[in-house]
């Protein structure tokens, strides 16, 4: 079944978990291109994307809006109320949405989701207890990994290539 929803987790995810500082003091974030394609192919299937971190950053934000993902929560405790509270206005359950994280905040929403991943660097106790766990480590790609083994799964992978093969 393809996910009515998919969230994600940010840092261990779309990035190394890092924190890079400047001398300054700001804090940057590696995030890698490949992961933008994942909501893109989400997008071209009318799947919506959110994002879900504990981060209160606007790095998150701003990668967040420039993929035009119209769910971003910052600073989150409690992911799994939150994700209740999303399926509910959205009229879905737990059991349609797919979500990525790779720490232990994660794994009450892992344990949740009807679909749960993580990537190849997660902690080992959250590998354990995924259903999907990607090849790529968080910030090389492991989100778009995951988006197109669902699409893989569901048979809708070869659409999307034969989309931009003809463009």
């Amino acid at each position: 079944m393809l996910p009515k929803l998919i969230i994600t987790d940010i840092d261990g995810v779309w990035t190394d978990g890092g924190m890079y500082y400047t001398r300054e003091g700001d804090v940057m974030k590696r995030f890698h291109v490949a992961d933008g394609w994942g909501v893109i192919f989400c997008r071209d299937l009318g799947i919506p994307v959110a994002i879900m971190t504990g981060e209160n950053t606007e790095i998150v934000r701003k990668r967040g809006e420039k993929l035009h993902i119209e769910h971003i929560f910052l600073g989150v405790k409690d992911k799994l109320s939150l994700a209740r509270e999303l399926c509910q206005q959205m009229g879905i359950t737990l059991q349609e949405v797919a979500f990525m994280g790779d720490d232990i905040n994660d794994l009450p929403l892992l344990l949740h989701a009807g679909l749960s991943a993580s990537p190849a660097n997660a902690v080992d106790y959250v590998k354990e207890r995924v259903q999907v766990v990607t090849s790529r480590c968080g910030g090389n790609g492991a989100f778009r990994e995951f988006i197109e083994w669902i699409l893989k799964r569901e048979k809708l992978f070869d659409d999307i290539m034969k989309r931009y093969e003809s463009l």
